[in-house]
């Protein structure tokens, strides 16, 4: 039995560990967080009857920063209503900064906008529960959102605009 070293950060990197796809995040960090509670006290008092109408939205947005690095920014916006009465509202931008390494050209900008926003997510998610919770509320625990489907959802939209969008009476 031959000893060989183990690519484990020990100095046993191979050759294939060095042309591996991989994406390195470099930084995370919130670039704006609004929070609102705009009925308080009134609107912490107990509700009767239903509760809240929750509305969340995402948006994903990247910029490339060099040759291998992109910013990613998760945009989550939401509010909570009784009656169209607005309980609260949140307003989350959070970001990461993301190398991309041996990762095909053909993969990058769904790697980029699907891979580096589900690293994100659970931190912005964290966010959004702790600022709702210090507003007086429960905590607002988001759904695991579907970035494949956000993607593609996305690229059909783009898609229409450049075919000259839906037809329209």
């Amino acid at each position: 039995m031959a000893d060989s070293p183990a690519p484990n950060g020990n100095g046993g990197a191979t050759a294939q560990a060095d042309t591996a796809p991989a994406i390195n995040a470099l930084a995370q960090y919130a670039k704006d967080l609004s929070f609102e509670n705009p009925n308080a006290p009134r609107s912490l008092q107990p509700q009767e009857g239903q509760g809240p109408q929750i509305n969340i939205q995402v948006n994903v947005n990247a910029q490339q920063l060099a040759e291998a690095d992109f910013e990613v920014e998760l945009t989550l916006e939401g509010d909570a209503k009784i009656n169209n009465e607005v309980l609260f509202a949140f307003d989350l931008k959070y970001a990461g900064i993301f190398r991309m390494r041996n990762i095909p050209q053909d993969q990058l900008h769904p790697a980029v906008m699907i891979e580096c926003p589900r690293l994100l997510f659970p931190f912005a998610r964290q966010i959004v529960a702790e600022a709702v919770r210090n507003g007086g509320f429960p905590p607002l625990y988001i759904d695991p959102i579907d970035f494949v489907g956000l993607y593609r959802q996305k690229a059909m939209e783009a898609q229409n605009q450049q075919a000259g969008g839906p037809l329209s009476a």
